[in-house]
């Protein structure tokens, strides 16, 4: 009784943080590949084929159903091993197995593609192909997370200082399009790292120059980015000298608005993915911060892909009737 009670429980969207349809879902995309990798370690463990009829041997503690729930409510709400543990009646290292094996799956999903249903994009090369085939407009920002601090002594210890929250944190970058659905959310680097450095390492410039009709928004930590493509990428222009006039002054904080208002749609989806708590304080290793950020971010992509697209209506000026007459 305990166990069903446990699984009603963790199955409501406050505590898994998806929809009982959107858990369904998941449970039918994963459970094969799931057990691919179960059937793969035990072949490994063996060193052969099983020798013992399909179905004899000890049964798992949890079932797949209950792994991917366990994992879920753990991303969600950062709930401590122990005490899903003692909800499923298991041992700590059960759930701890459990989230190991089913978190990389959620990872490796990639990112919901709005108006595509099944399409799928995993990397920044996925990103600029469907923005230049769909003629969406990216935008794009970085976020901090908050982490552990590291051990004293450790190498690389200084990288994870943030010059700007002056706290141990990691970097990523989300980009979005024009009404704030995710596309991709990505390229971990440690805290110290410029918004901006931690794109190019990742390759944004090349994708800029071999596909010069995708264009960007971005905040003022990109100017770099936006004086290297100008035609591309759109930032904040730069605020004028103290001694400039009244209507320069005016123009720019204009410009800076029309700006803002076109990019904070970015901001909203940054904040979506702060909902998760691992996302805005991460108290675990920081080696699995990368897995567990994609395993989120995948999930609020699938949310984000549902919402309708808005059509803007055209401008252009058509003729009701033929001007001969």
């Amino acid at each position: 009784m305990k166990l069903t009670w446990a699984r009603a429980v963790c199955s409501h969207p406050a505590l898994s943080g998806v929809s009982r349809a959107h858990f369904g879902e998941l449970f039918a995309e994963l459970a094969r590949p799931w057990e691919a990798a179960r059937q793969s370690a035990l072949r490994a463990a063996r060193g052969g084929p099983r020798r013992r009829a399909e179905g004899a041997g000890r049964k798992p503690k949890l079932v797949f159903f209950e792994r991917l729930l366990v994992t879920l409510v753990h991303l969600r709400h950062q709930l401590p091993h122990a005490v899903l543990a003692e909800l499923f009646a298991v041992d700590r290292s059960t759930v701890s197995e459990a989230i190991r094996e089913v978190r990389p799956l959620l990872a490796a999903r990639g990112f919901a593609v709005p108006d595509r249903a099944g399409l799928r994009l995993k990397t920044l090369e996925d990103v600029f192909a469907y923005a230049e085939a769909e003629g969406v407009e990216l935008r794009m920002d970085g976020a901090e997370t908050q982490v552990r601090r590291p051990q004293a002594g450790r190498p690389g210890r200084r990288a994870f200082v943030s010059g700007k929250r002056r706290q141990n944190t990691i970097k990523t970058t989300t980009f979005s399009d024009g009404q704030g659905r995710m596309l991709l959310s990505g390229a971990v680097r440690p805290g110290r790292m410029h918004d901006q450095t931690a794109l190019r390492t990742e390759g944004i410039a090349e994708q800029f120059r071999t596909r010069p009709m995708v264009k960007a928004r971005v905040d003022s930590g990109y100017q770099g980015l936006a004086k290297e493509f100008p035609d591309q990428v759109s930032a904040p222009p730069k605020k004028p000298a103290d001694e400039a006039c009244d209507g320069d002054k005016y123009a720019w904080q204009e410009a800076r608005r029309r700006q803002s208002s076109a990019r904070i749609c970015v901001e909203h989806t940054n904040a979506e993915l702060r909902q998760w708590a691992p996302l805005r304080r991460f108290t675990g290793r920081r080696d699995t911060y990368a897995e567990t950020h994609l395993a989120i971010a995948g999930l609020v992509s699938d949310r984000s892909a549902q919402r309708a697209t808005r059509r803007q209506a055209s401008t252009e000026l058509v003729l009701v009737r033929d001007a001969a007459c």
